[in-house]
């Protein structure tokens, strides 16, 4: 309606007859018949054809048969052109063009290639692109970080946060909307709803207010209630009728007050499943290729158990390989792919949704396959993914892409696995949806690799990363944030989009924030002269460090070797355990029992101490 597209059925729309709208749908948008510069420089339209304009000026005022008082006003003409030109920034338009089209990932190659070439999703990131070079007085945008990778969409909220005029905008990513948005407008119960503030501010304060809104609601019924208790105990007494017809006017009159109903907060556990050995996959001289284009060249991972590693990278280099790979579902051209003891993986794929048999209902989708003590569980997570009431029973050839994607990710959760591997699985998910995804992924007990380009979803969840790109896999231990840290001190852009001066050190340069006192150098900080004995002192405690975190390694590799031991001794007893007749003789048998597990409890007691040296050594490798 904002846009002008929908009449509105009663009321008006005002704007100011100055407004320009700017309008990006979903999807379905597409481009042919120019490059891909072409097309995005066609934001520009006026400015173009003011040039255009000046060209022809140009060329005709070197025509000396044109008559001198026709060429006193070209001149004049020319003038006002080339004066409009340059007030309106034509001089920087393909600046402009090239700025946004390389921030919304499009390569320097891309620019000469037709739009026609493009997939569906790099076709909503050309309009994107014109849409922001518009500059129209307002922006409406409807999911606009849908088809953008990381990278892409931390560029677009700096740009947001920069744009000069009114940005409307739909998204599902939590993260996005935090750093972008200044104002929330709820639509609950066919009305609209004001909040100051962000997206986490706005979910403090719309809990406080559904929360009194049920609390008036309570009171509300309560004071009915009593009305109609007193109307039907004296409705019959002549001496009480003023007062009943009172009371029934009263009731008449009373507006209910609506309240949106609650939804339950899902929660549950992923199904049993036995641990997986320390390492859960390894990949040794890994080389993958499709014809002439070689995503990588030679990679080598090491996936230990407990690992939660997002796999990071622009669209197109290959995280989606990589997955597939660690998977089993291609194998790499070179090297070899290692699979650890007892790993029991599940893997979901980008196009998971189309891989569902369309013939059984939701219900009977998720009921298949799951363990027996997950059947209890089916329509509370059905519901966490929006299937409600009867929508259980609808087959799954009805579903649309995006009913399918929740149901694809509700059945993988309902599933045992000690290994999870996740492309993308936040696409078409609602904020609901993805509050119980990642409610249940961080109580995960096993190990998680996942590509998302949720910002909030990466960093509820990685403890490490793993950059792709240039045919490589660089591992990075930590958060996303440490990542992005690290990036700037290396001097190369950071992955999001921004360099190293980050939005608060840009406030205190614009008066925003105050610069906070600093009680030592950071690594960003000048080198400061010391005096010969500091030197000697520093370099003293970083010796010291070394050797701590040296001694540190070595029982670290101890207690790996001790670990893989005991897991050896336990897998043999386990395979004697299993073997049949094994518990016919009881006194025979219980040795062995207890010497199973007397094993457990060691090993148990071994990986604690590897947990607390590796929860110091974290630190200490950082320092």
């Amino acid at each position: 309606m904002m846009a002008g597209l929908e009449e509105i059925d009663s009321g008006a729309v005002l704007k100011p007859s100055t407004l320009t709208v700017g309008y990006l749908p979903q999807d379905g948008l597409t481009h042919a018949g120019r490059t891909v510069f072409e097309e995005a420089s066609s934001a520009f339209a006026e400015l173009l054809a003011v040039k255009g304009e000046m060209h022809d000026l140009e060329g005709r005022l070197g025509d000396p048969a044109v008559p001198e008082a026709e060429h006193e006003a070209m001149l004049h003409r020319y003038s006002d052109l080339q004066d409009q030109f340059r007030l309106r920034d034509g001089y920087s338009i393909e600046l402009k063009a090239a700025t946004v089209l390389t921030g919304l990932g499009f390569k320097q190659s891309d620019f000469e290639r037709r739009t026609e070439t493009f997939s569906g999703g790099w076709q909503m990131r050309l309009a994107l692109a014109k849409l922001l070079l518009g500059q129209p007085n307002l922006l409406l945008l409807d999911e606009p970080t849908n088809h953008l990778d990381l990278e892409a969409r931390n560029w677009l909220e700096e740009y947001l946060n920069a744009y000069p005029h009114a940005v409307i905008l739909v998204s599902h990513d939590r993260f996005f909307l935090d750093a972008v948005v200044t104002r929330i407008t709820d639509l609950t119960l066919r009305t609209l709803t004001d909040y100051i503030g962000n997206y986490s501010r706005y979910l403090v304060e719309h809990e406080a207010r559904i929360e009194a809104l049920r609390k008036a609601k309570r009171e509300q019924d309560e004071e009915v209630a009593r009305v109609k208790m007193f109307i039907d105990r004296f409705r019959y007494q002549a001496t009480k009728a003023s007062q009943v017809q009172s009371r029934i006017k009263m009731l008449e009159k009373v507006v209910p007050i609506e309240v949106p109903p609650e939804r339950k907060k899902i929660h549950f556990d992923f199904p049993a499943c036995a641990k997986s050995g320390r390492t859960v996959i390894e990949v040794k001289h890994g080389r993958k290729a499709y014809g002439d284009l070689v995503v990588f060249a030679e990679i080598n991972l090491h996936i230990e158990r407990g690992d939660r590693i997002a796999l990071v990278g622009p669209n197109g280099v290959g995280k989606s390989t990589l997955m597939r790979m660690l998977s089993g579902e291609e194998a790499p051209d070179a090297g070899e792919r290692v699979v650890g003891h007892n790993v029991v993986m599940q893997s979901f794929a980008q196009d998971e949704a189309t891989r569902l048999d369309p013939g059984p209902t939701v219900y009977e989708t998720l009921a298949s396959g799951s363990p027996l003590q997950m059947v209890p569980m089916i329509r509370n997570i059905l519901g966490g993914f929006l299937f409600a009431g009867d929508d259980v029973y609808k087959h799954v050839r009805v579903l649309s892409g995006g009913e399918r994607t929740r149901l694809a990710v509700a059945r993988m959760l309902l599933r045992p696995s000690n290994t999870l591997l996740l492309d993308e699985p936040t696409n078409h998910l609602d904020l609901d949806s993805k509050e119980v995804l990642l409610d249940a992924l961080v109580d995960y007990g096993g190990t998680l690799i996942f590509v998302s380009h949720d910002r909030y979803f990466v960093e509820r969840l990685a403890t490490k990363i793993i950059e792709i790109g240039s045919g490589a896999a660089l591992v990075y231990p930590g958060t996303y944030k440490e990542f992005l840290w690290h990036k700037a001190q290396q001097g190369q852009p950071r992955h999001d989009g921004r360099d190293a001066p980050d939005r608060e050190r840009r406030e205190r340069q614009d008066g925003k924030g105050k610069q906070p006192p600093r009680a030592a150098a950071k690594p960003t900080d000048p080198p400061r002269d010391r005096s010969h004995d500091d030197k000697k002192r520093i370099d003293a405690e970083a010796r010291k460090r070394a050797r701590e975190v040296q001694a540190r390694r070595q029982r670290i590799d101890q207690l790996e070797a001790r670990i893989a031991e005991c897991e050896a001794a336990i897998r043999d007893i386990e395979a004697k355990m299993s073997a049949p007749g094994f518990y016919e003789d009881r006194a025979a048998a219980q040795p062995i029992v207890d010497e199973h597990q007397s094993l457990m409890w060691k090993v148990g007691d071994l990986m604690h101490q590897w947990e607390m040296l590796q929860t110091e050594d974290a630190p200490a490798a950082k320092a």
